[in-house]
């Protein structure tokens, strides 16, 4: 999850939303000025993460993420999705595929909308470093038992690997504890271990 700063990732200032927008205290999508991607590169039975250690103001500090990052003005989320790889690690993603929308709300960093897509094929060298942390390969199977993943990451994992369509999931957290999760407009059973298999 990422945290606001009403800037683009060039620096450029973001519009606000016109003050007839937020009558009645309602906020609109472009309040949120928050859209990003990831991407889940796997090869092997291994997905690349960025272990987040370098950012000193980060809101994801010492988690394992995915790649990827914040749109540029006029980005569509393919074009997003293909420069973040190439300025995280080096790489030219050749066979990425959208594979879900995750609507991320918190009641410490606001809303978000993310992007979710999958790989496993690419052109070029990993790089040997990032600046937003260390890059290492992961076997999903231990990937979900991390402590230091974020907890609705797991959920869509899972679904990476137990769905082929798209989907839609909703997060909802106080500070780190995930308190809904709304797979296709149906409520998950969570905190308990997600039932996924009913709505997969």
């Amino acid at each position: 999850m990422k945290d606001e700063s009403g800037l683009n990732d060039n620096g450029a200032s973001v519009p606000k939303a016109r003050d007839s927008e937020k009558d009645n205290g309602v906020k609109t999508a472009q309040d949120a000025r928050n859209l990003t991607t990831v991407c889940y590169l796997e090869q092997n039975g291994c997905y690349l993460m960025i272990h987040r250690t370098k950012k000193e103001h980060d809101t994801n500090k010492d988690k394992l993420i995915g790649l990827g990052g914040h749109f540029h003005y006029g980005e569509s989320p393919e074009e997003c999705m293909l420069r973040e790889m190439k300025e995280e690690c080096g790489i030219v993603l050749t066979d990425m595929k959208l594979r879900g929308i995750i609507t991320f709300v918190s009641d410490v960093f606001g809303c978000e909308y993310m992007f979710l897509f999958s790989a496993t094929e690419y052109e070029g060298a990993i790089a040997a470093d990032c600046n937003e942390g260390s890059l290492v390969w992961i076997k999903k199977e231990e990937l979900l038992k991390c402590g230091n993943l974020w907890a609705g990451d797991r959920i869509f994992l899972k679904l990476l690997d137990e769905r082929s369509e798209f989907f839609s999931l909703k997060l909802c957290y106080k500070g780190e504890e995930l308190t809904d999760a709304i797979l296709d407009g149906a409520r998950l059973h969570y905190p308990e271990q997600p039932e996924l298999g009913k709505n997969a």
